[in-house]
């Protein structure tokens, strides 16, 4: 059985909800013990920088800000696609932690040769 998990989210704040499941599932997983990598394309860039991930997506939905933080101190990672980052003219020397430039080749090779169950949202 794999222990990774790989989590896509192309989806940033105009669909808060999407955000949200997709950070429930990252979540669970790294809370799990699996080693968890959620990859950030389109949009969803926006959420690897400082203050972005602010409110909550709906009643009762978790605060974006506590899930980023429960998923930082369970040890997720996330690979921010450069093109879609620098496309958007964003400052990667503000990263949030546990987030680094990496694209398609970088998220493969940190998949490896093990099987990984995986998310897009």
């Amino acid at each position: 059985m794999s222990n990774k998990a790989v989590i896509s989210l192309s989806t940033g704040l105009e669909d808060a909800e999407k955000v949200t499941v997709a950070f429930l599932v990252a979540v669970g997983a790294a809370e799990t013990g699996r080693e968890t990598l959620m990859f950030l394309t389109k949009e969803a860039v926006r959420l690897a920088l400082p203050g972005t991930a602010v409110g909550a997506a709906c009643d009762g939905c978790p605060p974006l800000a506590d899930l980023f933080k429960r998923y930082e101190d369970a040890g997720g990672r996330y690979y921010v696609c450069p093109i879609c980052f620098n496309a958007k003219h964003l400052d990667a020397e503000t990263l949030i932690p546990g987030a680094e430039l990496n694209g398609t080749i970088p998220l493969w090779k940190w998949i490896g040769d093990e099987p990984a169950t995986t998310f897009s949202y």
